[in-house]
């Protein structure tokens, strides 16, 4: 009867680095980014609920500039 050992040679799964934590980045106004621009995020939220992503694209915008005004880095 043979027996199977683990030998150290064996293959280990590689692993990619952890990359570090985000910082707790704050805009301009000292707010985080779930926290910036209220307004232009309620009326986005809603158009988003009420009428889809695709036709609410203006007031998305409009969020995303608020966004970049208070120094986010935003797509």
């Amino acid at each position: 009867m043979s027996t199977i050992s683990a030998s150290s040679s064996a293959a280990t799964p590689t692993t990619a680095p952890v990359p570090p934590a985000p910082k707790d980045f704050r805009g301009k106004s000292g707010k985080k980014i779930c926290c910036a621009c209220p307004s232009t995020k309620q009326q986005r939220d809603l158009c988003v609920v009420e009428r889809g992503e695709e036709s609410c694209q203006d007031i998305i915008e409009k969020h995303k500039a608020c966004l970049r005004e208070d120094g986010f880095d935003v797509v």
